[in-house]
């Protein structure tokens, strides 16, 4: 393992920590104080097809959005984890909650045989769960390398990339990988930061 490797490993692992040991009560205020933000945000108000996530492990809660989504004729895209290859991930459309079924880690995920992989996707708006974010937009997963292998292959490239984190979870640098792409901004309870 290299440094790099073991600094970012050390750094998961406590950022997951502290985010698990927040009381829920709090987890739900300042994922609404951060989903408020958003909605403030010219990507959020002009998008006509959103790829969100379904939060797990503490990360910020974006389930509220997406009835209003729904509601207002914007196009739902969720990813899907490839059972057989690690670290892949398609991409579907969900028009409801009903269309999404547990996947290959129990996320919430579009059910294959009610919603297609879709071959070509080109959201608008990517909101991108993370461990932790810093300053110059990179962000740190959880390690399997779903988004980064998704947003390295320029899948989506006019969307706006914006990360959802609580605000401990931005650091001032973070040991990334020359193929690392960085959000566009980063939403936490007390400020967006425009990279």
């Amino acid at each position: 393992m290299t440094q790099n490797t073991d600094s970012k490993n050390q750094l998961r692992k406590s950022l997951i920590q502290q985010r698990a040991e927040q009381p829920e009560a709090l987890r739900q205020k300042l994922s609404t104080a951060i989903l408020e933000r958003l909605r403030e945000t010219p990507a959020w108000t002009t998008a006509r097809e959103i790829l969100t996530y379904m939060p797990i492990r503490g990360e910020v809660d974006v389930s509220p959005l997406l009835d209003e989504l729904w509601l207002h004729g914007i196009r739902v895209l969720l990813p899907r984890c490839r059972p057989q290859e690690p670290g892949l991930m398609d991409i579907a459309c969900a028009t409801c909650m009903e269309d999404l079924r547990p996947g290959l880690y129990g996320i919430p995920e579009p059910a294959p045989e009610n919603c297609a992989a879709l071959l070509d996707v080109n959201p608008d708006l990517i909101l991108i769960p993370g461990v932790g974010f810093d300053r110059q937009g990179f962000r740190l997963g959880f390690g399997a390398g779903f988004y980064d292998r998704f947003l390295s292959a320029k899948q989506a490239p006019n969307a706006v990339l914006i990360g959802l984190a609580y605000g401990f979870q931005v650091q001032q640098n973070l040991p990334h990988d020359t193929w690392d792409v960085p959000v566009h901004a980063i939403i936490t309870e007390n400020e967006t930061i425009w990279i």
